[in-house]
């Protein structure tokens, strides 16, 4: 019990990110037509999200002055942004493969409230700190996680809509989606300036480029995924279609941002593990990897219904195969992590 508390204690703060990627997984594999395969993630999914909500849970209520603490910290406190991402994640599986639209309504509900709590203590604390870290020691990829907390209730928002039967609300969920969506592109914007700031005028050592840094792709593409849908529910909506040109203008942008990061991404892998020999030991922020290569294959299948671009999805049929890998692989790392802490333990 000893040990068990000691982990509850130091939990990872962004292990939500497990959640986000399985989740994600799952759902561009049901829209690719492999069911089977979708059905397994997403009963992966509600063990993984059922265990980590409870340990997360108990340290709150017990360990709250680590929490407060991690919350506070400018490399651990953007971890916590992964519960309102896993949760939306989580409920936008329940929506799309089970039509479990009363469950994910809550988790909806549920999400927005972390999302408030999150972002402004996290935001308020990093800016009246008085003992703040240099720009290369106190910002990476996850912090762009803050972007992907805030598409993410924009995305289940949208997939709600057919809860709904009351014609007003429905008309305030269009403009909260939107506006989400809209906050989201500023936080983005705002994020990757000073993490590109970081790549390229700031010295960057090859054990620093963590699996997050792949949230510069995932973030957008999730962005991506948020503008297709908003485009594809602009019927029957005044505001939206108001918007409609300017939203299908900023996807595609997010979109092509998005897929110019894979590349550059990539050979900085390579620098990292090939050139430099890393080790390639199991990372708790690896699953921060896993879940832009799911994102991205969503998302662009989603655009190419949005636009109207069929061929789009041919990247999405292509890219299903890298995502399935890295997750397999890193279900495979953790198994095996667990296993060697266990007997260690033991």
């Amino acid at each position: 019990m000893s040990i068990m508390k000691e982990k509850i204690k130091y939990l990872f703060t962004g292990y939500f990110a497990l959640v986000m990627a399985t989740g994600a997984l799952s759902i561009a594999s049901h829209l690719l037509g492999f069911s089977k395969i979708s059905q397994v993630l997403l009963f992966c999914n509600v063990i993984f999200y059922s265990v980590i909500a409870i340990l997360t849970i108990v340290r709150a209520f017990f360990y709250f002055e680590n929490v407060k603490e991690d919350l506070t910290n400018h490399l651990k406190g953007p971890g916590f942004f992964t519960l309102v991402a896993g949760t939306n994640v989580f409920g936008s599986q329940l929506v799309i493969l089970e039509e479990m639209y009363s469950l994910a309504f809550i988790l909806w509900i549920c999400s927005i409230f972390l999302w408030i709590v999150i972002m402004y203590s996290f935001f308020t604390a990093v800016t009246i700190s008085e003992d703040k870290p240099t720009l290369a020691e106190g910002i990476n990829g996850a912090w762009l996680i803050a972007t992907v907390a805030t598409q993410s209730i924009a995305v289940l928002g949208i997939l709600l809509v057919p809860f709904y039967e009351n014609q007003a609300f429905i008309g305030f969920i269009n403009f909260f989606t939107l506006s989400m969506f809209l906050l989201g592109c500023m936080l983005y914007l705002s994020i990757i300036t000073l993490i590109f700031y970081r790549f390229t005028f700031l010295h960057l050592k090859y054990a620093a480029l963590t699996p997050p840094y792949w949230i510069n792709m995932g973030a957008v593409a999730i962005t991506t995924l948020a503008g297709s849908m908003i485009i594809m529910n602009a019927v029957g909506s005044p505001l939206i279609e108001q918007f409609l040109s300017f939203i299908k203008g900023f996807t595609l942008f997010f979109w092509v941002t998005g897929t110019w990061w894979i590349p550059l991404l990539i050979i900085l892998m390579y620098w990292r593990y090939i050139v430099h020999r890393f080790p390639i030991n199991y990372d708790y922020q690896m699953w921060g990897m896993v879940f832009p290569l799911a994102m991205y294959t969503t998302s662009t299948y989603k655009l190419s219904e949005a636009l109207g671009i069929p061929f789009l999805k041919n990247i999405s049929h292509v890219f299903i195969f890298p995502a399935w890998i890295t997750w397999g692989f890193g279900i495979i790392l953790l198994m095996v992590h667990l296993y060697i802490d266990f007997v260690r333990q033991k």
